[in-house]
C-alpha cells in the first residue's frame, strides 16, 4: 500500500440522508430474479422527530442529494456542523445486506436439469417401493437373504461411492483470494463471466428507463467512491483485473449489488439510506468484496454438490417410506436439514468474510472504518424501536445486526493499522461509535420522560425524541 493509492477523496453530495422504504412489489420482483439485494425493506415505517447530531443516524435531508453539492473529505471523521435543526427520522423495519440470492445464477444447464434430477430421484424411489411391494413374500425373503450374504460387497460398493465423493471434493478445492481460505469451486470462472453478461443484459433491459445520467450528482458520488476504492486497492490482482462500471438506478428500494464481471448497480434509495460517505464506502466495499472473492461461484458450487448428494437420500426416502405422504414429509425434513445445517451457515460465513475484506478495502481508501459498526448498530436500533421479534441467527442467511457490529468492532483495530500504514490523514474528532452510544442513552432517557402515568403502552407511531447536540 503506497501513499499515492491512499490519497484523500473529495466527494460531492449531501451526507445527511434518511432511510427510505422500498416497494414490496418491486422487492419481490428483484428477489424473484435473483438480485443481490442489499437491504430487505418492507413498506412499514415509524417516523421520529429528532435533532440531528454527528452520531451518524438516519436523517431526512432538507435538500435532495442532487440539489446542493457540498465537498466532503473522506479522510475526515465526517462531522457535521454543530448547529442542527429538527430532522425527521424514518426507522425502517428490517435491513439486510446481500441475501442468499447470488448476483450471478448457477450455470444455465444445472438450472434446467436440477428439477428434472429431483423428479427422477422421486420416480426412481417410488418405483423401487412399488416393485418391492409387488414381490411375493418368498421372493422378498430371498432378496433379504442375498443381501445378508453379500453385505460386505454392498458395504464396499457404498464405501467406494463415498470415496469418490470425497476425492471429487478435495480435487476441486481452491484457495480464496486475499483470505486464503480453502473452498469448493466446481464451476469455472468462464461460466460465470458468460452468465454475468447475461444477467447484466437482463438488468439493463429492466432498468433502461430508470438509469441516472453520468452528469447526475448521485451518479458522480457513487462513481467517485467506487473509483477510489478500486484505485486504493489496485495492488489486489482481482480488483485491478476487473473494470468497474457504475449504474445508478432511480428506484426507492434500498438495494445495491455487484455482478462478478464488475458491473455495479446502486439504487438511489441506498444513497438516501446511508448516514454518511463512510458508511456508503464500507457498504460498496462489502459488495465489491463479494465479487472479488467470487462468492457467487463458490455458493453455487456448494449448492450443486449438496444437491447431488441429496439425490441419493431423496431416492432412499421415497423407496423406504411406505406412503407418499410420509415420503413428502421426509423430503421436507431432509431439505430443511440441508438448509439450516449447511446452506445458511455457509452463507453467514461468506457475509462475514465480505465484511472483513470490505473493511480492509475501505481502510486502504482512507475511510473512517469506525462508521461500519455504527451502521449495524443503527440497524439493530431500528428493529428494536419497531418492536420486531428477534429471530435466532441460525434461522437467517446473515449474521444478526448485533453480532455483525461486534465482529466489525473486533476487526476495526486491524483496519486502523492498515489505514495508518497507507499514510492516511489522522482521524480527528470523537469516535462515531461513542457518539452513537451517547445518542442512544439520551434517546432512552427521553423516551422514559415522555411516558405518562396513565399510559400502559407507549404509542410508537409519532414519538418525539431529541438527540444530544455535539
Amino acid at each position: 500500500c503506497t501513499q499515492d493509492r491512499c490519497q484523500r477523496l473529495y466527494l460531492s453530495g449531501n451526507t445527511r440522508n434518511c432511510f427510505l422504504t422500498g416497494s414490496p412489489d418491486s422487492y419481490r420482483n428483484f428477489i424473484g430474479k435473483g438480485l443481490r439485494c442489499l437491504f430487505n425493506v418492507p413498506n412499514t415505517e415509524v417516523y421520529k422527530n429528532a435533532h440531528h447530531s454527528s452520531g451518524r443516524f438516519c436523517f431526512r435531508s432538507s435538500r435532495p442529494l442532487g440539489e446542493k453539492i457540498t465537498s466532503l473529505q473522506i479522510s475526515s471523521v465526517g462531522q457535521l456542523p454543530h448547529h442542527f435543526s429538527a430532522w425527521n427520522i424514518q426507522i425502517i423495519r428490517s435491513f439486510r445486506t446481500s441475501p442468499s440470492f447470488q448476483a450471478a445464477p448457477v450455470p444455465l444447464f444445472w438450472i434446467i436439469v436440477k428439477p428434472a434430477q429431483k423428479l427422477f430421484a422421486i420416480i426412481l424411489g417410488r418405483s423401487i417401493r412399488n416393485w418391492w411391494k409387488a414381490l411375493p413374500p418368498n421372493k422378498q425373503e430371498l432378496f433379504k437373504e442375498s443381501a445378508r450374504k453379500n453385505k460386505w460387497k454392498i458395504l464396499l460398493g457404498v464405501s467406494s461411492l463415498g470415496v469418490l465423493f470425497v476425492m471429487f471434493y478435495f480435487t476441486h478445492l481452491e484457495e480464496t483470494p486475499i483470505t486464503g481460505r480453502a473452498r469448493l469451486l466446481v464451476f469455472g470462472k468462464g461460466h460465470f463471466r458468460e452468465l454475468s453478461q447475461m444477467e447484466y443484459d437482463m438488468w439493463m433491459e429492466e432498468f433502461k428507463s430508470k438509469m441516472l445520467p453520468e452528469t447526475d450528482a448521485r451518479y458522480q458520488v457513487v462513481e467517485r467512491v467506487v473509483g477510489h476504492l478500486s484505485e486504493s486497492n489496485k495492488d489486489v490482482p482481482q480488483v485491478s483485473a476487473l473494470k468497474w462500471v457504475i449504474h445508478v438506478v432511480d428506484e426507492p428500494g434500498v438495494n445495491a449489488f455487484v455482478l462478478p464481471n464488475g458491473q455495479v448497480f446502486v439504487f438511489t434509495g441506498l444513497l438516501n439510506a446511508v448516514s454518511d460517505i463512510h458508511q456508503l464506502s464500507f457498504i460498496l466495499g462489502h459488495e465489491i468484496a463479494h465479487a472479488v472473492l467470487e462468492h457467487a461461484a463458490e455458493k453455487a458450487s456448494l449448492v450443486h454438490f449438496l444437491d447431488f448428494l441429496s439425490l441419493i437420500f431423496l431416492t432412499m426416502i421415497w423407496a423406504i417410506c411406505p406412503r407418499d405422504s410420509l415420503a413428502v414429509v421426509g423430503q421436507w425434513i431432509q431439505s430443511k436439514l440441508q438448509e439450516f445445517m449447511f446452506d445458511r451457515p455457509y452463507s453467514r460465513t461468506l457475509e462475514a468474510e465480505a465484511d472483513k475484506v470490505g473493511l480492509q478495502f475501505a481502510a486502504k481508501a482512507c475511510v473512517d472504518v469506525r462508521a461500519s459498526s455504527v451502521f449495524w448498530q443503527q440497524m439493530e436500533l431500528a428493529e428494536t424501536i419497531q418492536g420486531q421479534p428477534k429471530l435466532p441467527e441460525w434461522l437467517s442467511t446473515h449474521p444478526s445486526h448485533e453480532n455483525r457490529a461486534e465482529h466489525l468492532d473486533r476487526l476495526i483495530p486491524e483496519a486502523l493499522k492498515i489505514r495508518e500504514s497507507c499514510n492516511c490523514p489522522s482521524l480527528s474528532g470523537p469516535d462515531p461509535r461513542l457518539i452513537f452510544k451517547l445518542n442512544m442513552q439520551h434517546l432512552l432517557e427521553s423516551s422514559k420522560d415522555q411516558e405518562t402515568p396513565n399510559s400502559t403502552k407507549r404509542d410508537l407511531s409519532k414519538p418525539k425524541l431529541d438527540f444530544l447536540h455535539t
